[in-house]
């Protein structure tokens, strides 16, 4: 029998997989300058977020923009309008995991927006002619490249199958018709 340790026990393959990866929460305040001198905010809303995702370094770079939409009263609280403006950011993700044994400088990156920008508060500026949105955001990223992967060989060549009637279950109908269907919403119910 080959020793397992000696290098024909193993054969090398070369994959993709994810070689780093990233996190960031970012907050930002932009400052909304409606056409009217607002008296109040009736509401504030994000649409339209679009990103893109390139590597810079060991960093990942996220670019992108959104509209943002501010509902405010004006003359005195008499009439009513929605300021709209498209803001764009950079958020500069650092990869918390490399890994060291890519074999390529090509990887592909993909980003994931897991808190889509939204407003946490809206206020009348200090100047009073313009409106302070402030917005979070939050991105996880990885990049994919390729790497080599080592994975052990049988000697003998011989694949052996798990036997399927090991599978089996040692229940009967009777002990599948004791089952409680609702012991889980029991349990939620306590709680």
């Amino acid at each position: 029998m080959a020793d397992p340790r000696s290098s024909s026990s193993y054969r090398e393959i070369i994959t993709k997989a994810v070689c780093g990866k990233g996190r960031k929460f970012s907050e930002a305040t932009h400052h909304i300058r409606p056409t009217e001198r607002p008296s109040s905010i009736l509401g504030c809303w994000i649409i339209n977020h679009t990103y893109s995702a390139k590597k810079r370094g060991d960093n990942i770079e996220v670019s992108g923009t959104y509209d943002i939409n501010v509902w405010y009263s004006y003359g005195n609280n008499t009439k009513t309008e929605v300021a709209t403006q498209t803001v764009s950011y950079t958020d500069i993700v650092p990869l918390s995991m490399k890994d060291e044994n890519v074999i390529s400088e090509e990887l592909d990156v993909v980003a994931k927006a897991v808190q889509q920008p939204n407003t946490l508060e809206a206020v009348i500026s200090e100047n009073g002619h313009s409106v302070d949105v402030q917005v979070e955001r939050e991105f996880v990223v990885e990049c994919i490249g390729e790497t080599k992967v080592a994975v052990a060989v049988n000697p003998e060549g011989v694949i052996e199958e798990y036997p399927l009637d090991a599978l089996g279950s040692d229940l009967s109908d009777d002990d599948y018709e004791q089952i409680d269907p609702n012991f889980l919403q029991e349990e939620v119910d306590k709680s």
